[in-house]
């Protein structure tokens, strides 16, 4: 037996047979002291000798852990990595008892991955069709829950919380006019400049000023709001809801005896059904203004014909149209 090495943090002794297999003989004790340490100096030795096996003897070993284990796996690793074999020996019942725990037999083992073939158009379309069927009821369920808050309000209208649905009022309409009026300018600004390259051959610009008022308050103003509050607003609302419940301030709810759905929702839904019309009256009063600074700047047209030749183009039925469908 020849001593190769006695480093002052583990006790070990490595000796090397005729045949090319090398001897570990381990003392004392292998712990999270000394396990950086040892994987340190071994591996070199392993990896530049590439033994034909690696025999570790733990019989003098006091105490082994999780980073004992680990030292074991690494040089497990390196010796099979080299086409050669691994043996452990004269282990004490403590330290096959931390084995066994940590399952050191597959510590080492190489999981085998294979490739999931993807779900056909048809099982996808399949799954998706049963997931919105099983969401189906939950919103009806919710739908009704609303339509019975709503009708008991209008039952009780001293039980619908006016302080919470003037603030809803305030965050859906007040705040969402910047963002409402800036877009609604833009496409009528758009919608102008494109008609105006066409109705310029004919000499129709102030044809313009119709197109531009007719499609933004019988169609484009209200669907316009209507994302708009949809997007910014009604994530909010459920960003709020989702918190509150995570939170169990919805559960709180029902233990203290009140309906969340008429405590939380219904003041959202007032509030959105009374400000979105009003939002949609200042989409299209934009909307025009943007088709004006078309038709004034690059069009020639004065305001006051865009302005009348608006006020010919629209009735009231199409303004009362467009907020019916609004709201």
């Amino acid at each position: 037996m020849r001593k190769l090495k006695e480093p002052k943090f583990c006790q070990y002794e490595v000796s090397e047979s005729d045949e090319g297999g090398i001897t570990l003989h381990c003392r004392d004790r292998i712990d999270s002291s000394n396990a950086a340490y040892m994987i340190k100096e071994l591996s070199p030795l392993l990896q530049n000798r590439l033994p034909s096996s690696l025999t570790v003897d733990l019989e003098n070993v006091t105490y082994l852990d999780d980073f004992g284990v680990l030292v074991l796996v690494e040089l497990k690793k390196i010796v099979t990595n080299g086409k050669g074999h691994f043996y452990l020996k004269n282990s004490s019942d403590k330290v096959k008892k931390i084995l066994s725990l940590l399952n050191f037999d597959s510590l080492e083992g190489r999981v085998s991955f294979t490739k999931k073939r993807p779900p056909g158009i048809f099982i996808r379309l399949g799954e998706a069709t049963l997931r919105h069927s099983s969401d189906l009821k939950y919103l009806v369920s919710f739908v009704g829950s609303v339509c019975l808050s709503l009708i008991y309000i209008c039952s009780h209208p001293k039980s619908l919380r006016t302080d919470d649905t003037l603030l809803c009022m305030q965050k859906t309409g007040i705040d969402a006019l910047p963002i409402v009026g800036l877009i609604s300018f833009l496409l009528g600004l758009i919608m102008a400049f494109m008609a105006s390259i066409q109705l310029q051959q004919f000499g129709a610009n102030i044809y313009v000023a119709s197109l531009v008022s007719l499609s933004m308050v019988r169609e484009l103003g209200p669907i316009m709001t209507a994302i708009i509050v949809a997007g910014r607003s009604g994530s909010a609302f459920a960003a709020e809801i989702g918190t509150m419940r995570i939170s169990e301030e919805v559960d709180a709810l029902f233990t203290m005896g009140f309906d969340p759905t008429r405590f939380l929702v219904v003041p959202k839904v007032i509030a959105s059904v009374i400000v979105v019309p009003l939002l949609t009256l200042f989409s299209d009063v934009f909307a025009i203004l943007g088709g004006l600074v078309v038709g004034v700047f690059m069009l020639d047209i004065t305001a006051n014909a865009y302005i009348t030749q608006t006020i010919e183009t629209l009735e009231l039925f199409d303004v009362f149209w467009g907020l019916l469908k609004s709201g």
